[in-house]
């Protein structure tokens, strides 16, 4: 990986690595190390362990905090919607972490950069990057701070809804209402086909989605729309 890869990504995430191979080895995949014959502790699996756990801590102590009278099954809940591939992926999303991710020649030509699951798996790796390279409190503050939203949220009890859901309500706010998605595409084999949809709203085009599945291409989609919508 690039000094100028690594620097660029480090302005995305807002922390600056003293041990550079540290971010190097969150952002490596295992298809990446695979095809490349590396040993397989070389991937960010093992790191992607590490930050589940400060993740989930993370998320614990601040619901504790936030909410003084609420019983452990309340908790339980909110912090299953914080600490969540869905919240992960979203945040990684935003932070471009698709762009910097080593992947393998296979699992980038299925989508692996926009695939969720690989987004939300390096984006605890990079957190125990981070507390490896420093220490608790700096991983802490850092994490806490891209879970805000989420945390605030979740502790007034708006648990996270998925992009469907949200473009739905979204627009039978307005004039308009009828939110529909079409298959435009797919492609690849039949273990790893590339869906490509389109979203539209009172039949008019929004925006596209990609992703494995046709319900991950249509999430995707709605997310672009409510992105095109924030800056209407």
């Amino acid at each position: 990986m690039e000094n100028m890869a690594i620097a660029a990504f480090e302005k995305e995430i807002g922390y600056t690595f003293n041990d550079k191979q540290l971010l190097v080895h969150a952002l490596t995949h295992s298809s990446y190390a695979n095809e490349r014959g590396m040993d397989k502790t070389m991937c960010n699996e093992r790191l992607e362990f590490l930050g589940d756990a400060i993740v989930d801590m993370v998320a614990s102590d601040r619901l504790f905090k936030m909410m003084p009278s609420s019983q452990e099954g309340v908790l339980t809940k909110m912090r299953a919607s914080v600490v969540c591939e869905q919240s992960f992926a979203r945040l990684a999303s935003e932070m471009h972490f698709g762009e910097y991710i080593l992947l393998g020649k296979g699992e980038e030509a299925t989508g692996g950069r926009t695939r969720a699951s690989v987004l939300a798996d390096c984006f605890e790796a990079v957190i125990a990057a981070i507390y490896l390279d420093s220490s608790l409190e700096v991983v802490f503050a850092w994490t806490e701070a891209h879970l805000r939203t989420a945390l605030v949220q979740a502790s007034s009890g708006k648990v996270a809804k998925d992009y469907k859901t949200v473009l739905q309500e979204k627009t039978q706010k307005g004039k308009d209402g009828r939110v529909t998605y079409q298959l435009a595409d797919e492609q690849g084999p039949d273990h790893a086909k590339v869906f490509t949809v389109h979203v539209f709203v009172d039949d008019r085009y929004m925006a596209e989605g990609k992703g494995t599945s046709k319900k991950d291409a249509e999430q995707a989609a709605a997310g672009a729309a409510l992105k095109l919508l924030e800056h209407v």
